[in-house]
């Protein structure tokens, strides 16, 4: 059966503060969706909603993923479900290296499938992760290092897509994961996803630039404006975009930005 995260009429506030504002999506596992907009429209607050961040309040409407309703369920719990975030600003981890992390992570997702299951012995967990560096033309050795701990902004995104190779979700949401790179950096981390996208994994890009779509080609594009989806297309639009900006949405709509 085919994973589907569905967003109805969602209504997001900060403290009082209503940041989205009635968001309509449908995200299915196959799919590559490109969620795009100028700063402060509400992407990211999309994105930490998905997953659970307590500082979001949820005030009207329904994420929905495989059937069940994620308001109900605790972050780590969405995320066994098979619903993955990639950080925009990835947290380190001093002491813990990635490898272990990766483990732990393997670990408590086959324990909700069996409560009795031991964990993935440690050489088929290192065949795996060789297997999975090797798809993502890592160096082996950067699975040994702390977890983002003195990681250029490069190697960050590269270990957050380590993790979502690793985890295998169905439905993968990469929060601004091209922020802060340079043109090698971005095309290694578009080549990662490129290699893990297909039938099993949907992903949702959100980024207000058009650069990451030039190397991972979206199936829609979306744009949000004032805590909405105001425009959805195909990959057109997003370079209807990068040739005419942002001026033209914000015209057609009157939109005002918020700020996140």
């Amino acid at each position: 059966m085919t994973a589907i995260l569905e967003i109805n009429d969602l209504h997001v506030a900060i403290e009082g503060n209503e940041i989205l504002k009635g968001v309509d999506l449908i995200v299915k596992q196959g799919e590559v969706h490109a969620l795009m907009g100028p700063n402060g429209t509400g992407k990211s607050t999309l994105a930490y909603s998905l997953m659970g961040h307590p500082k979001y309040e949820i005030t009207q409407g329904q994420m929905i993923f495989k059937g069940q309703s994620l308001e109900e369920l605790d972050p780590d719990e969405r995320a066994r479900l098979g619903l993955f975030l990639a950080f925009q600003y990835p947290v380190a981890i001093p002491g813990v290296s990635l490898a272990n992390f990766l483990r732990m992570a393997i670990n408590a997702h086959r324990r909700v499938i069996d409560p009795e299951d031991k964990g993935i012995s440690i050489p088929k967990f290192r065949t795996m992760l060789k297997e999975k560096m090797d798809l993502l033309q890592m160096p082996h050795e950067f699975a040994g290092r702390y977890l983002n701990e003195g990681f250029s902004g490069g190697e960050k995104k590269r270990a957050e897509i380590l993790q979502l190779a690793a985890l295998e979700p169905e439905i993968a949401v990469l929060d601004e994961t091209d922020s802060g790179l340079d043109i090698d950096a971005l095309r290694i981390v578009a080549s990662g996803v490129n290699a893990l996208a297909g039938p099993e994994l949907g992903v949702l890009i959100i980024t207000h630039y058009q650069r990451i779509l030039n190397y991972i080609k979206p199936d829609f594009v979306h744009i949000m404006l004032n805590g909405r989806i105001v425009e959805s297309a195909g990959a057109d639009l997003a370079e209807h975009l990068e040739e005419h900006g942002y001026d033209w949405i914000r015209e057609k709509y009157n939109g005002n930005l918020v700020e996140v």
